[in-house]
């Protein structure tokens, strides 16, 4: 059921959130979800959260990775106006309190208005959030991300493995 049509939005307020949210861009590639970007300041342009929210709805996009540093209104105020789940990305900024500024402002919302958070910065963790949000009506995807969590503990065990057979002290050397 893939499809070229964005089934997921990413946005950020700022190009300085990019690098983070570039993240979450992966790992909708990894998972073959098409998407798209921009940038929507909650600040900067408020106006273009409900052009964008009524977009997002008429394109039937499934989830809105939406990533903000400082005061990180953009995921609040994006779910305020869609009931499209939105999952927040907090960012640290060059002004941040290592993030925890952005974080608070992002898990703190009011009632009726859930913002789903991932860790500050993990934007890739937003990614696979919302890759599961599309998975629930496409076999396609959902098969991949079983594929990608059997990667996952198959390489712990891996390491398990070798921690347990050189142990911690030559496991370390080789790190």
């Amino acid at each position: 059921m893939s499809t070229n049509k964005p089934r997921v939005s990413v946005i950020m307020g700022s190009d300085s959130d990019l690098p983070v949210m570039n993240e979450a861009c992966k790992m909708l590639d990894k998972f073959g979800i098409a998407f798209d970007v921009d940038f929507v300041s909650a600040h900067r342009t408020p106006h273009k959260i409900a052009e964008f929210v009524k977009k997002a709805e008429k394109q039937g996009i499934k989830a809105i990775v939406a990533g903000a540093g400082g005061a990180a209104h953009l995921p609040g105020m994006v779910a305020s106006e869609t009931c499209i789940p939105v999952i927040g990305v907090p960012c640290k900024s060059r002004i941040s309190y290592n993030g925890m500024d952005s974080l608070l402002s992002i898990v703190q919302m009011p009632p009726g208005i859930p913002v789903a958070t991932v860790g500050i910065d993990r934007a890739d963790n937003a990614g696979i959030l919302a890759a599961q949000i599309v998975a629930t009506g496409d076999a396609e995807i959902f098969k991949k991300l079983k594929a990608y969590k059997d990667e996952l503990r198959t390489m712990v065990e891996t390491k398990s493995a070798k921690l347990q057979k050189e142990g911690h002290k030559k496991y370390l050397e080789q790190k």
